[in-house]
């Protein structure tokens, strides 16, 4: 009897030692399970965040790609403004507004005159200093010549650009050298070139306090 009690004693032991290792190995285990509420990645940070840095990389590249084969610069010039005149500034800022951003088409002709309009008070225009035949007065659209002679010597830089009309002034200007000036008078003299370059091209025009800039772009 003493030995089964023995025997019996022992087996208890051996339980009570096998029920505490498994509460042991089962408390030390990590618990995976998410939490209601918790939002489990399949990826750590780290390769995360080099994901989303490689997807906003890859779409800078193609944001860059796309720009630049839209247009192209072709040319670009500038004349200086030596007058302190606000009347024509004005004229100039006007006229500038219009040819910005005008697209002249493969085998199409430009006209200053047609773009830009006839410089009338009601456009906003007013009066400043212009020459007419060998005198110097005041009329509507003082100015205009300078925006006109900035665009034709952006022109000039271009093959494939024929200039078509072009007339100098009865007496020389400031802004550029003798003879590369194109005068204006809306329903006198024009500035015109055709556009034989095989590709669609931009004007764009700026003032600034002391220049007027004129840069022409070429469409894809």
């Amino acid at each position: 009897m003493k030995n089964k009690k023995w025997i019996f004693i022992i087996l208890a032991i051996i339980v009570l030692i096998g029920v505490g290792i498994y509460f042991f190995f089962s408390s030390s285990k990590p618990n995976i399970e998410p939490t209601p509420g918790t939002r489990v990645s399949t990826s750590n940070s780290t390769d995360s965040s080099n994901s989303q840095q490689e997807n906003y990389e890859t779409t800078q590249k193609e944001s860059v790609g796309v720009t630049e084969g839209l247009e192209k610069e072709i040319a670009k010039f500038s004349t200086k403004i030596m007058e302190e005149d606000n009347h024509r500034d004005n004229n100039m800022e006007i006229s500038i507004s219009k040819l910005n951003g005008t697209i002249v088409k493969n085998g199409d002709t430009f006209s200053f005159n047609e773009t830009v309009g006839s410089p009338t008070p009601n456009e906003g225009y007013e009066k400043a200093g212009v020459f007419v035949e060998d005198k110097y007065k005041k009329d509507y659209g003082g100015g205009n010549c300078q925006v006109s002679t900035t665009l034709y010597n952006a022109v000039l830089k271009v093959n494939g650009l024929k200039v078509t009309e072009r007339h100098e002034h009865t007496q020389e200007v400031y802004y550029v050298p003798l003879g590369k000036d194109a005068a204006v008078a809306y329903g006198e003299i024009d500035f015109k070139f055709k556009n034989n370059t095989g590709h669609d091209i931009k004007i764009y025009g700026e003032m600034t306090e002391k220049e007027v800039k004129m840069k022409l772009t070429q469409l894809n």
